[in-house]
This record gives structure tokens, sequence and C-alpha cells, in this order.
């Protein structure tokens, strides 16, 4: 009875001691607090931090230059203001801009509109580009977004500076809200809105940047095209380099349509 008493004074003197030590003891340490999302302020933006904002989009969230780029898969737009003029007087341009500023905002939302020579969708004789709509898909670019980037080309491809930084909504204004489309039905309803083909041979498309989709589902599992979709550095394919692919299909994408495409993919064999 007594080395009971004993032991079991010893184990609550160790339990107060290990318990009084966790607490004070120990130096508190705070965790930093969760980030906050980057709103942009654009009324007391000056033009040049605006062109410095549409550079950061057209290197980062436009992904811009997966193909503009030296290796050639599409033009170069360091002169991008001599070349809109000679483009809309050519005669294969079916457009409707006047100016630089229009010319390269319509370049964004209706690439179709003049395709370079050599540079089109393959067996389109260079009348379709393989260029999708940066306001739309995996990119999906606003107003505001697209006028910073059109700044950043006119800038950097030595053309005058003619776009005037958008207006914030008055105080107690909110910006309108789109209208939310419903859930797309197909698998190619997917693979068409998010632009696959333009980096993945799938379907009809003869994307090169990423990795060939036509026989992926002998290979992987839905597990794996699921995350790859959702989380595409998590595994980089080899022979591939990571941060290519846009990590906002997990935003983007309904549930619903992440399965299409999932499905879709898991019975290429």
């Amino acid at each position: 009875m007594t080395n009971f008493l004993k032991v079991s004074i010893f184990s609550i003197l160790m339990v107060g001691a290990f318990w009084g030590y966790s607490n004070f003891g120990i130096p508190t340490i705070k965790p930093a607090p969760p980030p906050v999302e980057e709103k942009l302020d654009l009324g007391a933006m000056t033009m040049d931090q605006f062109i410095a904002l549409g550079g950061k989009i057209y290197n980062g969230k436009g992904t811009c230059t997966l193909c503009h780029n030296s290796m050639g898969r599409a033009p170069m737009l360091d002169t991008i203001g001599a070349k809109a003029e000679e483009h809309m007087k050519d005669a294969r341009y079916k457009g409707t801009a006047k100016t630089v500023e229009e010319y390269i905002h319509e370049a964004m939302v209706k690439p179709s509109a003049y395709v370079v020579s050599g540079f089109g969708k393959a067996g389109t004789n260079d009348t379709e580009s393989p260029m999708p709509d940066v306001t739309g898909g995996g990119i999906g670019l606003n107003e505001a977004e697209l006028a910073a980037v059109i700044a950043y080309l006119q800038d950097s491809g030595g053309a005058e500076v003619t776009v005037a930084i958008p207006a914030m909504p008055a105080a107690g204004e909110e910006a309108p809200k789109a209208e939310e489309a419903a859930p797309l039905k197909t698998a190619e309803e997917v693979i068409a809105k998010y632009t696959c083909g333009m980096c993945h041979k799938i379907l009809d498309q003869t994307g090169a940047l990423g990795p060939d989709l036509t026989k992926i589902g002998a290979k992987q599992s839905k597990e794996y095209l699921r995350q790859a979709v959702l989380d595409p550095d998590a595994v980089i394919a080899k022979g591939f380099a990571g941060g290519m692919m846009p990590k906002t299909y997990g935003e983007q994408l309904k549930a619903q349509e992440l399965e299409l495409l999932v499905n879709y993919m898991a019975g290429l064999k």
C-alpha cells in the first residue's frame, strides 16, 4: 500500500511538472495571420504601376510566355505596336479594330480575327488560332486585367500607351456580379471551354506543351487524373517542367465538370 501511494504521488508530481513546463516553460509561438487576398486599388495607381501590373499578369496569371517566347510557338510581341498597324491593313484581317489598343484587345479575346502566317491551328491554313480567349477557360482575365496587359504590351512594344486606368466603383456601389453559368454537359464541352488542347494532345487538338493525353487512361488512375487537374504540380510528368499548368481549375471547374473530364480521360486507352 505504501509503495502504491509513493508511485501515485510521484506520478502526480511528474504530470504536474510536465504540465507546468509545457504551459509556462516553453515560449509561446504565435502563428502568422492568414494571408489577405490582394485587392487592387486602381484609383490610387499611377500609369507606371498599372503597366507593371500588366507585366505581372502577362508573365504570371495570363500564362502568355508559355507560347510567346523564343521557342517560336507563337509570335513575339516586342514590336506589337508596329505589327498591329500592318495586320489591320492585311487582306486576311477579319476584325473590326481601328487602333493599336483595340487590336491588342481583340487579339486576346478573338484571336482568330487575325492569325500570323505559320502560327495557325494545324489544317486551318492560318485561319484559326490555337490561342484561347483569355477571358475564359483556365486564364479568366477580367476587363481591368486586360487593360493592364494592353498597357504593358503597348509600352514594351514601342507603341504609345493609350489605355485609361479603369475607374473604381463609387463608394458603396458593388461591381455587377456575373450570372453563374449552368454546368457543362459533356467532356468535349469542358475540354473546349478550358482550352485543354492548347497544351495537350486530346480530342482533335495537337498541343505539345504538356503530356499527350490520347491514351492517358491506360497509364493513370482516376485519382491521379483528378489530382493532376486540381494540383498540377503535385506530380510532374517526366520530360516536362512544373509551373506550366494553371492551378485555378479547382476553383473554376464545377464538380460535375471535373468528373466528366476525369471519366473521359480515364477512358482514353
